[in-house]
């Protein structure tokens, strides 16, 4: 169980919840147990009225006070029985919820390179089922735990002041059963780890098929799809039924050895009343009485054990991600002076997870209130400088300073609340198209939304929905085009008001006409600000203060563009490709 300590905190957190609900659990035992003792009394009364030792009225009155003991104890216990569950299963809950927003918060700090790694079916599996599973510990497991050891201790003591010798036999089947458990634990616990790893891949299989079903149908591979999902399917029932099967023995085994136990009392205890040895048929009565309060507690002894198995294999899967350091940490609390000005000198940068160099040697300055364009091929780097800007990853040589700052000396939530970032992918969540556009400053008004929208040339657009700003989008913004989405993930952007702006070629799936007019509104907005402007396009480029041009990692051009279209290179070849295409047209 060492990778379930990591709940001891909690446990302490919520001790006051937990004691309480201890001391309730051995309290409301204790109430239990008058009823076999009573009964036992009530056999007594009977042999004695039979041998006529005591009168009727007697009987009557010694009857009546045990059957009305026996319903207050069973009525007080089951009071207490209630408030044990809502004392110990509620800190189940609070557990659950803790553990969850704890694993929520280390997935946020985690870098891009651990999303790349891990697929996102698994880490909602983990989040959401493993958690469940560990909360089974944290609640049921804990409170059947103690009531079975309570309950065992206290009714072991009963047996033994009432009969010793019937008392020894009577636990002769528990050895063996400690045997049983034991062995069927540990491939619980390895079949339990299987079964998790395969509920991950199920949901990581969903998931990729709801998120790409448009390509999925586009390609018409439903059937081949289905086929995949039925398959994988098939692999998991076949390892829950593997579970499943070693579980099945536990139930069948605490019932046989409560069984045998029930023989022990009858037999032994009969050959006992034979023989002198105990003063009432009661006593047997007693006993079987106390065997059967055993049979649900030592029951649950195998219930408990595969509770705490698959708690143990799930706290393990999420104890993996818990213990890994952020590659991306904030260095600095205090607050750090945010500005426009940006120099890379002589950056290096390798992408961890496919060894591929995406900057050599990179060198450029930006001072606060320019523009500078960022041109070139596919792969050639561009996206990364402004990941490298907003620290989504650290370099591997050569520094970035920000106001004459190194960027891992600011502190990292003061520098990405200073940038309003557009990536080239525009990425909206399932919400309102006004929350999405809020996104970028949560105390926005509905006038700052609107102002935001009509800068970003989308406003006209969302008032044509039927609910307008109110319209709720699909998942990642399916609802809209293309070229709307990009604009509102603009508005998102500016609204902020932000002291750097990084557009990632975010224009690509808009026509040149409102291509220009969101460029004019953007020249307006960024007024005293550094923008950076990623594109294929020269007509988004020419305005700038500056313009690179970017190849496999290397500045090749560099300049201002009535300067880069009088030299023969990539920068001008691409500004008469495109002029010519914008002629034809």
């Amino acid at each position: 169980m060492k990778e379930l300590q990591h709940l001891n905190k909690y446990f302490l957190k919520y001790k006051t919840h937990i004691l309480l609900g201890i001391i309730i659990t051995i309290i409301a035992r204790l109430f239990l147990l008058f009823t076999p003792r009573y009964v036992k009394k009530i056999f007594l009364v009977i042999e004695n009225y039979f041998e006529g030792t005591i009168s009727k009225d007697v009987f009557k009155t010694e009857l009546f006070e045990a059957i009305l003991y026996i319903v207050g104890a069973a009525l007080v216990g089951a009071i207490l029985t209630f408030f044990m569950r809502q004392t110990i299963i509620n800190v189940s809950r609070y557990i659950e919820f803790d553990l969850k927003n704890e694993v929520y918060d280390q997935y946020q700090k985690l870098s891009l390179n651990f999303y790349k790694k891990n697929r996102t079916g698994d880490l909602m599996n983990r989040i959401t089922e493993d958690v469940s599973r560990v909360r089974m510990y944290a609640g049921p497991a804990i409170m059947y735990s103690i009531n079975t050891i309570t309950l065992i201790i206290m009714v072991i003591i009963y047996m033994y002041n009432a009969s010793p010798k019937l008392t020894l036999y009577t636990i002769i089947p528990l050895p063996i059963l400690s045997v049983i458990i034991y062995k069927l634990s540990k491939e619980i616990h390895n079949r339990s780890t299987i079964v998790q790893q395969y509920l991950s891949k199920l949901s990581t299989f969903t998931q990729e098929s709801f998120s790409g079903i448009s390509v999925i149908k586009a390609y018409g591979i439903e059937p081949q799809t289905s086929i995949n999902f039925k398959t994988l399917a098939s692999e998991s029932k076949e390892k829950q039924i593997d579970l499943a099967k070693i579980q099945a023995w536990f139930f069948p085994m605490m019932v046989l050895l409560i069984g045998t136990s029930n023989l022990f009392v009858i037999y032994i205890g009969g050959m006992q009343y034979i023989n002198g040895e105990i003063d009432s048929i009661g006593t047997i009565a007693e006993f079987l009485m106390y065997v059967n309060m055993l049979t649900w507690p030592v029951a649950t002894v195998g219930w408990v054990t595969s509770i705490v198995q698959q708690a143990e294999a799930s706290q393990k899967r999420i104890n993996e991600f818990l213990k890994i350091e952020p590659e991306i940490k904030n260095a600095v609390n205090t607050h750090t002076k945010i500005t426009g000005n940006i120099d890379f000198n002589n950056v290096h940068f390798t992408y961890d997870d496919t060894n591929i160099q995406a900057l050599k040697g990179i060198s450029f300055k930006i001072k606060e209130g320019e523009t500078l364009a960022i041109l070139g091929k596919t792969g050639s780097g561009k996206s990364t400088i402004l990941d490298l800007i907003g620290r989504l990853y650290d370099i591997d040589e050569g520094s970035i300073t920000i106001n004459n700052t190194e960027i891992n000396k600011l502190n990292l939530n003061e520098l990405r609340d200073s940038i309003g970032y557009v990536p080239q992918d525009a990425f909206l969540f399932s919400d309102t198209i006004k929350t999405n556009i809020r996104f970028g400053k949560q105390d926005a008004t509905d006038e700052d939304v609107i102002e935001a929208a009509k800068n970003a040339q989308v406003h006209k657009n969302i008032a044509k929905f039927k609910n307008g700003y109110d319209t709720i989008l699909g998942e990642r913004g399916i609802t809209l085009s293309g070229g709307q989405k990009q604009r509102v993930s603009i508005a998102r952007a500016i609204i902020k008001l932000p002291k750097i702006l990084l557009f990632d070629d975010c224009l690509s799936a808009v026509d040149t006409e409102t291509e220009e007019k969101i460029l004019r509104n953007l020249k307006k907005i960024s007024k005293g600000k550094t923008s950076i402007i990623v594109s294929h396009r020269v007509s988004s480029a020419k305005n700038a203060d500056k313009i690179i041009v970017l190849d496999n990692g290397k500045i090749v051009q560099e300049g201002t563009h009535s300067s880069l279209i009088n030299i023969d290179g990539y920068y001008k070849h691409l500004y008469l490709k495109q002029l010519s295409e914008t002629e034809s047209k």
